[in-house]
């Protein structure tokens, strides 16, 4: 990279909750806030949001006409706009925010009314464009820079990391608004998730106080458990006295497919991308990796064994 992009805000809101210190508290708490929820008649496990965040996002639908048609990904994803600091001291800031799933409420209202009339509403199109967030996000903050999304499943929010990163260091924009935002809690997207055999199941879960079990190499089950939420940072190439982080290195790579949904046992795209990002720094200086880590049992030992090929016998944690 040629210049380090500064990190100088974040704002999320999760099944953990949406302000720092709720957040904070919630990640020490030995309990888990994934919660079981009957869709489709058949008890599931669901990361839902608070009943205060809902509210709150509820309130941001009714504070204006045009917000109550929106799906909930575009909701969540003005939420945390609103929440990122100074964010309107300039207007001239780009906004890139993926969605893997996209307008799933939306798209599934639309289309069952559309089996039941053979009619659609008018809103039906312009609501379920992916393009929705980052465009609605930028009306709502005024901003006159470039707005875009995209999605890359899983990686998303990540590359809007990337294409931010990419705008700033080619002197095409100072500021960037990037990351991601799902509201997949639906009954056709869950069911698609089941048909891949990588959900938990309610009545096959090997642990009931902690039923995803990400990173434990040694479930004998799928575990992977949708949640909903928005993630927001602000980026920006000129150091700021509020900078908390800075990007000094970034990554990519592409898996060699064998079927729509593979990873190679050693998860070589991953090893990659890691390469890539490390750079010319020593292993040593790396603390800590951060995994996707779903919670299926071929997914989360392709990455263990990713981070063990790129860092041999030293193991950040």
């Amino acid at each position: 990279m040629k210049h380090p992009i500064y990190i100088t805000d974040i704002a999320t809101i999760s099944a953990l909750g949406s302000n720092s210190e709720t957040i904070w508290n919630n990640y020490k708490s030995q309990k888990t806030f994934l919660k079981l929820e009957r869709i489709q008649d058949k008890l599931t496990y669901i990361g839902a949001l608070s009943n205060d965040d809902k509210l709150a996002i509820q309130k941001l639908k009714l504070s204006h006409k045009l917000y109550e048609d929106l799906d909930d990904s575009v909701v969540f994803a003005m939420f945390c706009g609103r929440k990122l600091k100074d964010v309107t001291s300039s207007n001239d800031f780009g906004i890139n925010i993926g969605s893997s799933r996209g307008a799933t409420g939306l798209f599934e209202k639309y289309h069952q009314e559309f089996l039941e009339t053979g009619l659609s509403s008018t809103l039906s199109s312009p609501t379920t464009t992916l393009g929705n967030i980052s465009s609605w996000v930028a009306q709502d903050l005024q901003s006159k820079g470039p707005s875009f999304s995209h999605s890359i499943t899983c990686s998303t929010a990540f590359h809007a990391v990337l294409n931010g990163v990419v705008w700033l260091q080619s002197g095409m924009a100072n500021e960037f608004i990037v990351g991601g935002s799902e509201a997949p809690l639906t009954p056709f997207t869950i069911a698609q998730m089941r048909a891949m055999k990588i959900y938990a199941e309610e009545v096959s879960v090997d642990n009931k106080l902690f039923p995803n079990q990400a990173l434990n190499l040694a479930k004998s089950r799928n575990s992977m458990i949708l949640g909903e939420g928005a993630g927001l940072i602000k980026i920006q190439k000129k150091k700021p006295e509020s900078a908390f982080a800075k990007i000094i290195g970034i990554g990519y790579a592409s898996e060699t497919l064998k079927h729509s949904a593979s990873i190679s046992k050693n998860g070589k795209c991953l090893q990659d991308s890691m390469t890539m990002a490390i750079g010319n720094h020593q292993l040593q200086d790396i603390d800590i990796v951060i995994c996707h880590a779903p919670g299926t049992v071929k997914g989360d030992q392709a990455e263990v064994n990713a981070i063990k090929k790129v860092f041999g016998n030293y193991q950040p944690a």
